[in-house]
C-alpha cells in the first residue's frame, strides 16, 4: 500500500485552560487569609492594582476613641486556655490502644510561662496610662517567644560547660512542637564527636527545665518528669505510668493490683494524671494561628425567611487605576513597554472580575445550602438533612466540582454558631419505616445523647443502640454505630461500664 500525503479538515471542541481561567478556579478555593495574601502579591507585581480602603467618619471617630481611651479586660483572663486530654494527643505517643486513655473533660491551664504572664500583666496594667497610641494586643502577640528561644534562655543560665552547652543546643534542635525529643542520643554523640554518656548527662539537666516534661522521649517519660517536679512520683504512681496501656483500656482491677492501692487511691492518682500536660511545648508554638472568619452571614429576616449576606470583611476591595495607566502608557518609549502595560491592565481587569465572580458564586452556593437546611437553622442538628454536592450543583446550575471548590475552607455564621460549609453535606442513612432518610450527623448526635444519658447499671451496647435507633425510625448497621462512636472518641460499652462503676463506688 502506497503512502501519500493529503489534507483533511476536522472540527472538534476542547477546553483550553488559560492562565486566567486557572487563576479563577484557584481563587474559588482560597480561604479569606490565603486570598488576602494572594492579592498582596498581585498588587506588588502589578502597578495598576491598588486596594480601596474606604473609611467613613464614624469608623474614624471610633478608632480615635479607641486610641484615647482603651478598655481592656483583666489580663489574667486573656491567657486562660484549655488543655484537653484528647485521644489524638495520646495516640501520637502510644499505640492505638491508648486512644481512650483520657476523658473529654477539659482542664484549665496557663498557656504561657510565668515570665510572659508577668510581662503581659505589666503591659496591660500600664495601658490605661499610656500615650495616645494606646496598647496594641498585636504587639504583645508578636513578642511571644518560641519553644527554641525559651529553651535557649534556660541553657544559657544552666550550670553547663561550653561543651555541654553545645550538646544541649543540639538536643534543643531535636525538639518537636510538643516538646518531645525526636533525636536519638547516639546520633547526637556521633554528630558532635562525644560519647553517649555525656549526652545522657546533659539530657538529665535539660529534664529540669521549665515547663516540666520538656525533652521527654515518650508520653510516659513526659508524665514522669512532671510528677517528679511535683514530688508525686512514688512507687504506686511509677507503676501506674508504666502501665498506661491498662489505663487506656480502663482495666482498673489490674491497675489496683499492680499499683498496690485501693479504688479510692487509684481514682486520686487518675485525677493527678489528668491534671498534667501531655504536650508541654505547645505553650510556645511560636506562631499565630489564622483566625476563622465567616465568609457568609445568615440571620433571620423580618418575613420569617433567612437573609444570606457575604461578610464585608472578607471581600477584598481592589481597584484598577486606569488614570495611572493612561498617563504612563502615553509616555511609553517602545513596544515592549506598551505590551507590558497592556498585559498589566488585562490581568488587573481579569482579577477584579474573578473576585466579583467568586463572591457571587459563594453567595449563590450558600443561599442554596440555607434553603436546603432550613430545618437545621430552626430546630438544630437533629433536623439536619442528608445533602450532597450534586444536589446543590443541580439546583443552582453549576458543576459539582465548582461547588466542591466553593465549600472548601469557607465558613458560615448562623444563629446556631459558625460552621464550615461542608458541615452541611452529610451522608444519607435510610429510614427503617421507608420514610425520609436521616442525616449521618443527626444520627451521630443521637448516639452521643444516648450514651451521655445512660446509667452505670444500664450501659448501652452497640447492638442496643442499633435497636433503639430502629425503634425511632433509623435503619443503621452495628458497624456503622461503632464507627460513629469511635469517631467521637467514645469508649466501648465494656470500658464505659468499668469506669462508671468505679466512679459510682468512689462516690459512696
Amino acid at each position: 500500500m502506497a503512502l501519500a500525503a493529503k489534507l483533511q479538515l476536522r472540527q472538534s471542541q476542547s477546553l483550553v485552560m488559560t492562565p486566567q481561567l486557572m487563576q479563577s478556579i484557584r481563587l474559588l478555593q482560597l480561604t479569606h487569609v490565603e486570598l488576602e495574601r494572594f492579592i498582596d502579591e498581585e498588587i506588588e507585581r502589578n502597578p495598576l492594582l491598588e486596594r480601596a480602603e474606604p473609611q467613613d467618619d464614624a469608623a474614624s471617630d471610633q478608632a480615635q476613641k479607641s486610641e484615647t481611651a482603651p478598655e481592656r479586660d483583666s489580663a489574667g483572663d486573656w491567657f486562660e486556655g484549655e488543655t484537653e486530654w484528647s485521644a489524638e494527643a495520646i495516640s501520637q505517643k502510644l499505640d492505638s490502644s491508648l486512644e481512650n486513655l483520657f476523658p473529654d473533660d477539659p482542664g484549665t491551664s496557663e498557656r504561657l510561662g510565668p515570665d510572659l504572664t508577668a510581662q503581659w500583666k505589666s503591659a496591660a496594667g500600664g495601658a490605661g496610662t499610656a500615650s495616645s497610641e494606646g496598647f496594641d494586643v498585636g504587639d504583645m502577640a508578636a513578642a511571644v517567644v518560641t519553644l527554641r528561644e525559651h529553651v535557649g534562655e534556660q541553657i544559657a543560665l544552666a550550670s553547663l560547660s561550653p561543651g555541654d552547652r553545645l550538646i544541649a543546643g543540639e538536643l534543643a534542635d531535636g525538639l518537636d512542637e510538643a516538646g518531645y525529643l525526636r533525636i536519638a542520643l547516639v546520633e547526637v554523640a556521633v554528630r558532635l564527636g562525644t560519647d553517649e554518656a555525656a549526652v545522657a548527662h546533659v539530657l538529665g539537666v535539660c529534664h529540669t527545665f521549665e515547663p516540666a516534661g520538656l525533652f521527654a522521649r515518650d508520653l510516659a517519660e513526659c508524665l514522669s518528669l512532671q510528677l517528679q517536679a511535683r514530688d508525686r512520683f512514688d512507687p504506686a504512681m511509677k507503676a501506674l505510668v508504666a502501665n498506661l496501656e491498662l489505663l487506656a483500656r480502663r482495666d482498673f482491677q489490674t491497675l489496683k493490683r499492680i499499683c498496690g492501692v485501693d479504688e479510692e487511691d487509684l481514682l486520686d492518682m487518675l485525677a493527678e494524671i489528668r491534671a498534667l500536660d501531655p504536650r508541654p511545648g505547645l505553650a510556645f508554638s511560636g506562631g499565630a494561628s489564622d483566625a476563622i472568619v465567616a465568609d457568609v452571614e445568615v440571620r433571620a429576616a423580618n418575613d420569617g425567611s433567612w437573609a444570606v449576606e457575604l461578610n464585608a470583611d472578607t471581600l477584598p476591595r481592589v481597584l484598577v487605576d486606569n488614570v495611572y495607566f493612561a498617563r504612563v502608557s502615553s509616555h511609553a518609549k517602545d513596544q515592549a513597554e506598551k505590551d507590558f502595560l497592556a498585559e498589566c491592565l488585562q490581568n488587573a481587569n481579569w482579577l477584579t472580575r474573578s473576585l466579583d465572580q467568586r463572591a457571587k458564586t459563594i453567595l449563590k452556593v450558600a443561599s442554596e445550602i440555607v434553603r436546603q437546611q432550613d430545618a437545621f437553622l430552626v430546630h438544630g442538628v437533629r433536623h439536619l438533612k442528608p445533602l450532597n454536592l450534586r444536589t446543590v450543583a443541580d439546583a443552582i446550575g453549576m458543576h459539582e466540582s465548582t461547588v466542591s471548590r466553593v465549600t472548601a475552607n469557607k465558613y458560615m455564621l448562623t444563629p446556631r454558631g459558625v460552621f464550615e460549609l461542608r458541615y452541611f453535606f452529610t451522608a444519607s442513612i435510610a429510614s427503617a419505616e421507608g420514610g425520609e432518610a436521616h442525616s449521618s450527623e443527626a444520627v451521630r448526635d443521637r448516639i452521643k445523647q444516648m450514651i451521655d444519658e445512660e446509667k452505670p447499671a444500664d450501659v448501652l451496647s452497640d447492638d442496643a443502640i442499633v435497636d433503639m435507633l430502629k425503634e425511632s425510625g433509623v435503619d443503621i448497621a452495628r458497624r456503622t454505630v461503632a464507627k460513629y462512636r469511635e469517631g467521637m472518641n467514645i469508649p466501648s460499652s465494656v470500658q464505659r461500664r468499668r469506669e462508671k462503676r468505679a466512679l459510682a463506688n468512689a462516690g459512696r
